[in-house]
Parts: C-alpha cells; sequence; structure tokens
C-alpha cells in the first residue's frame, strides 16, 4: 500500500464550512489545476474526469465523520484502487487539514505516479485555502 499526505494547511474558514464543502463532489472541480483535466462530470456523490494526456479518474464519496473526516473512493475506471481521505482539525476561528491517499500501485507505476500525485495534493490543499470563505 503506498500512501500519500499533502502539506498541511490552514483554512480561515470554520471546520464545519469546510467539511460542507468537501462533502460536495461538486466542489472538487475548484480543487483541481486549471487545464490540467477535462471531461468533467459530477453530482454530490461522484465525479470523473479526465488527467491530461493521461487517466480518467472516478471518485465517489465514500463516508464522513462530522466536521473531521471526509473519504472518498476510487471508482469504475480509475487506472488503480484507492482512497483519498481529508483530515480536518479545529484551528481557533479557522480549519487546519490534510489529504491522505492511500493506494494499491505495482511498483513499476508508483515510481511514475508518486510525484505528481503529491504535487496534485498539494496543490488541492493549497487550492482549499483559496475559496473566499
Amino acid at each position: 500500500m503506498t500512501e500519500i499526505e499533502s502539506k498541511k494547511v490552514s483554512v480561515s474558514a470554520p471546520r464545519e464550512t469546510v467539511y460542507a464543502f468537501l462533502s460536495d463532489m461538486n466542489n472538487i472541480e475548484k480543487l483541481l489545476p486549471a487545464g490540467k483535466y477535462s471531461d468533467w462530470k459530477s453530482d454530490t456523490q461522484s465525479c470523473s474526469f479526465k488527467i491530461q494526456g493521461a487517466y480518467t479518474i472516478v471518485l465517489n464519496f465514500v463516508s464522513a465523520t462530522p466536521h473531521s473526516e471526509v473519504r472518498y473512493a476510487s471508482g469504475d475506471g480509475s487506472p488503480f484502487s484507492f482512497t483519498l481521505t481529508s483530515y480536518l482539525h479545529e484551528e481557533g476561528a479557522g480549519t487546519s487539514g490534510y489529504m491522505k491517499c492511500e493506494a494499491d500501485i505495482n511498483p513499476f507505476l508508483k515510481m511514475v505516479v508518486q510525484g505528481p500525485l503529491k504535487n496534485l495534493f498539494d496543490y488541492m490543499a493549497e487550492r482549499l485555502t483559496q475559496q473566499g470563505w
């Protein structure tokens, strides 16, 4: 099992607000890098998109622990099996948090995707801080 963690970020919004944002799969697009994906489709429970020059990712909402954790999992059509969990912690009037991916990746694919996935999750975490709360 490969584990990839994003950097930890601080968000100037209450934990309940960030939790509600991350619990709606329609909002995931706001965290992705512009111009690096296409074919976005979403509803409140799932989303899919094609990473530029690579794979189609299907992401499904799996579970949540109110105001502290939101868990997604890969869906049919994703190139490998993974879960992505957002961890949220109260920090004064705001929220701190990070994302953690646990993936079943063969050793060859791991060498290819680990760096880009780390960069993607860091980017997504940083975009969370820029949502205009």
